[in-house]
């Protein structure tokens, strides 16, 4: 999975539709994190439509690359598992394999944080009218890169690591 360190955050997508093939790979990836108790508590939204691409976009000042992606995809948490205090982790867990996962296929993403912000949480329910026990946690804009991706920098810092013998 060399793709961990190579990785970036893509902001400027072209027109070209995601294959729904491609989708999925990306859903499953998200589906296989691991979970407190295997709750697995999330559930999936795959916006294309561009109002309300366009809505989403507008949550807030850092949310604007989702306005230029071809899908945005929101994963949503709930709090019906044994470990519900877990859910927002879980989460966590699942859009960082959804990232890697859309790297691995030659495609641009992002993560755009919508949890724990109470009043960002309120307006991506509303944007896509959510039923009650789902919460949203992240939007992803998904999409073909418009520019070539930028190269990971070195985050490894020795000074970090603390060993105990």
């Amino acid at each position: 999975m060399n793709n961990i360190f190579t990785r970036t955050s893509i902001r400027k997508f072209t027109n070209q539709v995601v294959e729904h093939e491609k989708i999925e790979e990306i859903l499953r990836a998200g589906m296989f994190a691991p979970s407190a108790g295997n709750q697995q508590p999330w559930e999936f939204y795959v916006v294309t439509n561009k109002k309300l691409i366009e809505q989403l976009a507008a949550v807030h000042i850092y949310s604007t690359p989702t306005g230029n992606a071809p899908v945005a995809i929101v994963p949503c948490y709930r709090l019906d598992g044994i470990y519900p205090q877990y859910a927002q982790i879980d989460l966590a867990a699942c859009v960082q394999n959804m990232l890697l996962q859309a790297d691995a296929l030659e495609l641009g993403s992002v993560w755009i944080g919508i949890a724990p912000e109470k009043e960002r949480m309120q307006k991506v329910r509303e944007i896509l009218n959510l039923p009650e026990h789902l919460t949203a946690f992240a939007i992803v804009p998904v999409g073909y890169p418009l520019e070539e991706k930028p190269q990971q920098q070195d985050r490894f810092e020795k000074k970090r690591i603390h060993y105990l013998d």
